[in-house]
């Protein structure tokens, strides 16, 4: 079964998981499983019901997905996605 790395300011509405274990044959299946489980981290990762927040990336094992099939990138049993948001701030 696929696998959703959880970073850790999200972890608060996945009751302390790091990692949940994910439903679903696509990236966009796995992460609504995630939200039906977990339904207060749904205003975290989504800006509308089918489109991401900006600073939400996704990784599929070390392949941002933006970079493969999107939201439609199939996943295999032992796939690991990575929710990582986009961090900003500090001085240049």
């Amino acid at each position: 079964m696929p696998t959703l790395r959880i970073p850790t300011p999200l972890r608060t509405y996945t009751e302390g998981q790091s990692e949940v274990p994910v439903q679903g044959q696509t990236v966009s299946q796995a992460v609504q499983d995630l939200v039906q489980r977990y339904p207060a981290i749904q205003p975290h990762i989504y800006k509308t019901p089918d489109e991401l927040r900006s600073f939400v990336n996704l990784f599929l094992n070390e392949d941002n997905i933006n970079d493969l099939q999107g939201l439609d990138t199939p996943l295999g049993e032992n796939d690991r996605l990575m929710l990582i948001p986009s961090i900003a701030g500090g001085r240049v």
